[in-house]
């Protein structure tokens, strides 16, 4: 992986955040789309288990139609909000730090980091439910192994290339639930969705597993500063992800657990969806869906991994990590960020299902409660900061807008084990040490850090206040023509006053 420099001067894009190159290939709305569908779901793999520990299909589908209204679309609208304000790599490490300060800063990211690693290492985990009964243990290893290395290159080879290939893995990933609804309509009898067993019911599986399914609408906010005109793409592509997602979770459910024997409750757990194929379709239908479960797997692995690699450069560009972390390779991707995560990745991929669900369920939680108080204090602590995209409610709405997600985070965290409350606590103390001790590092000098964070964050913000002079206020999810002055004319505007700071 050679030709790898820190890029300590690039020249910003119009909108990009510092250190965006304008030279490299910029995600666009499509692509984005692709990779927020990916960090949030991948299609229905992994629902299963809601139909299972929720005691029949009722609980299940009655989740995936309200979760969405209490918790996805809020934490879709916060990110839509602050993407667009800070549109620069690192995310809401960035929001958080501006809030409350650096230290904080600095715990989300590693809560954040840590609960993402432990997200895609459950991908190897899923892939193997699929594929158990197809192949021995020791070339499931081998080829587990050989994927993990391939995608990692992958990444390493350009973001627009893993941003194109989340495309084609989404397109292929729900292509065979298509033919399964189709195929399901005339087997369908709308009394089975009403199967409901309170005696079956896991509710603390129910609401990891719904959780689970419906988190991660922030994770591409930490590549902002690699997405063309990041302030108008940002909330749009997650307006229609926020659509796509949901419908490749109740177009599914409702054929399968429609269609099939409401007696066979107890058997939807992880990779159920191949046994329905089979059923419904035969094994021809099976077999896709199994294909299209790999596939998938291998587009969450991508878009995980860009959005936990891009983390780890944006903090370092904050001076918050080394500055390795920055270095870049020819192709624009972050080398040793990349390595740093597929190594946590393999560190980690030893852990059960289960077990991997509530630790990264709990400390995702964490975060986000930090990213909803974020959205509040800036509200009232910075009420001029530019926001090209605003959620259209005051500070009392915006605190009524998070209390319902709020609720159902402290829900998940209070139903957690005792030994996840033990994990999540032991990285808690580990990220408070962690940072007084990096921070005596970079007083002595004993390992290289970015040193112009401090400036270049006060002064984005500064840009931004300033760039309201020549932008309209806020933005809607669908195209606006009425500006008085052309995008063109508002980006170099923005462009030059950037310069003007960078000097």
């Amino acid at each position: 992986m050679g030709g790898d420099v820190v890029e300590e001067s690039a020249d910003p894009a119009p909108a990009g955040g510092p250190r965006a190159s304008s030279s490299r290939p910029k995600l666009t709305i499509l692509p984005l789309i692709a990779l927020i569908f990916f960090d949030v779901s991948g299609g229905p793999f992994g629902v299963e288990d809601s139909v299972g520990a929720g005691g029949g299909p009722l609980l299940s589908l009655l989740g995936f139609l309200l979760f969405p209204l209490l918790w996805s679309v809020p934490e879709a609208l916060v990110t839509a909000e602050l993407a667009a304000g800070f549109p620069a790599n690192g995310g809401y490490v960035l929001w958080i730090s501006s809030a409350f300060g650096p230290f904080w800063g600095f715990q989300e990211g590693l809560w954040k980091w840590a609960s993402g690693n432990l997200d895609n290492a459950l991908y190897p985990v899923l892939f193997l439910d699929y594929l158990r009964p197809s192949l021995s243990p020791a070339t499931r290893a081998a080829a587990l192994a050989a994927i993990t290395a391939a995608l990692t290159f992958l990444n390493y080879r350009g973001l627009h290339i893993v941003g194109l290939s989340a495309i084609l893995l989404a397109a292929f990933s729900l292509s065979p639930f298509l033919a399964l609804a189709l195929l399901a309509l005339p087997k369908i009898q709308p009394r089975r969705w009403l199967a409901f067993d309170p005696r079956r019911v896991n509710w603390r599986g129910y609401f990891n597993s719904m959780f689970w399914n419906l988190n991660y609408w922030d994770k591409a906010s930490t590549l902002a500063g690699e997405v063309e005109d990041p302030t108008r793409t940002f909330p749009r592509a997650l307006y229609g992800a926020v659509v796509l997602v949901v419908a490749s979770y109740l177009i599914p459910l409702l054929a399968g657990t429609g269609a099939m024997d409401g007696s066979r409750t107890g058997e939807w757990t992880d990779g159920y969806f191949a046994q329905v194929g089979m059923v419904i379709g035969g094994p021809w239908l099976r077999w896709w869906i199994q294909a299209a479960a790999a596939m998938s797997n291998m587009g969450l692995f991508q878009a995980e991994m860009s959005s936990d690699s891009f983390q780890l450069l944006g903090m370092s560009e904050m001076g918050m990590l080394p500055a390795f972390f920055a270095i870049r390779s020819k192709y624009g991707t972050p080398t040793i960020s990349i390595l740093f995560s597929a190594s946590g990745i393999i560190f980690l991929s030893w852990m059960s299902f289960q077990e991997i669900l509530e630790f990264l369920n709990f400390l995702y939680a964490l975060g986000m409660l930090l990213e909803f108080a974020a959205f509040i204090k800036l509200r009232i602590k910075k009420p001029d900061l530019h926001r090209p995209y605003k959620v259209p409610v005051g500070t009392l709405g915006a605190v009524l807008l998070c209390l319902p997600p709020a609720f159902l985070l402290i829900l998940v965290m209070c139903l957690a084990s005792a030994r996840t409350f033990i994990v999540s606590g032991s990285v808690m103390l580990f990220g408070a040490l962690l940072y007084p001790a990096i921070e005596y590092m970079k007083r002595r000098n004993w390992v290289k850090f970015i040193s112009t964070s401090v400036h270049s964050q006060s002064s984005f913000e500064s840009a931004q206040t300033q760039q309201q002079a020549v932008d309209e206020a806020s933005v809607n999810l669908l195209p606006d023509c009425s500006s008085g002055k052309s995008r063109k004319q508002r980006k170099k505007t923005l462009k030059l006053t950037w310069k003007g700071f960078q000097k």
